[in-house]
């Protein structure tokens, strides 16, 4: 792990294609770690979501090169490692599990993103037809010492269409459907981090469950 972060610094600060053409064997060799990382968080996880047994690693992992085509940065190269086990494939609607890590803004992941509008408002309806289900999810003491962080962005008042007096707006405000919490990096340096990783995933499931219940009508 210390050496998969100490590429992703260096990477950080020097993001240009001479540097890293002179140091693509540092990259091969953090690549083929993380790799391995995947695959192992692919079995821990399929012990309590057995539709990503057998998922082939390669489908989870994302490219390192950037897309710049219509971004302001345009830096080549990423600067962390990610991956998205999801049993449907990475661009399925149906959410997953997802691993970032970047130094200093290292997260563990679950839910999906970007919803249709119309898979997005099923969500929120399903919210809103079983509020104290879906609150009892969100408030378990479990997930609650996490401090989880539900969608990355968010409607300043309630969507259209939904009633005013909701008990509890916040959940129908994000404009995306996963649910995040923030590690150390330090967390990765333990010797059983990917065991803790997989137990802070099986705690997050039952919010990606109820997601689910609904995404998966649209499939």
């Amino acid at each position: 792990m210390k050496e998969i972060f100490s590429f992703l610094a260096d990477v950080a600060a020097n993001n240009n294609r001479e540097w890293f053409a002179e140091n693509r064997h540092r990259y091969a060799d953090a690549s083929g770690r993380f790799t391995a990382i995947a695959e192992d968080m692919i079995s821990r996880i399929a012990r309590f979501e057995p539709a990503v047994a057998g998922l082939p690693v390669k489908s989870t992992l994302y490219r390192f090169y950037r897309d710049t085509r219509f971004s302001p940065d345009k830096s080549p190269y990423k600067r962390h490692f990610g991956c998205y086990i999801n049993p449907c494939g990475k661009k399925s609607v149906h959410g997953g599990y997802y691993l970032h890590l970047q130094p200093g803004s290292c997260m563990l992941c679950v839910g999906t993103y970007e919803l249709p509008s119309p898979v997005l408002r099923a969500v929120r309806q399903s919210i809103v037809d079983n509020p104290q289900h879906f609150h009892a999810i969100m408030t378990a003491p479990a997930l609650a010492a996490l401090r989880p962080v539900l969608g990355e962005e968010h409607l300043k008042t309630l969507p259209k269409g939904f009633p005013r007096d909701f008990a509890y707006p916040q959940y129908l405000q994000p404009k995306q459907y996963d649910l995040s919490t923030l590690v150390s990096d330090d967390f990765f340096m333990k010797k059983d981090w990917a065991e803790e990783a997989a137990e802070i995933f099986r705690i997050m499931k039952p919010f990606l469950d109820f997601v689910n219940d609904t995404v998966d009508d649209y499939l």
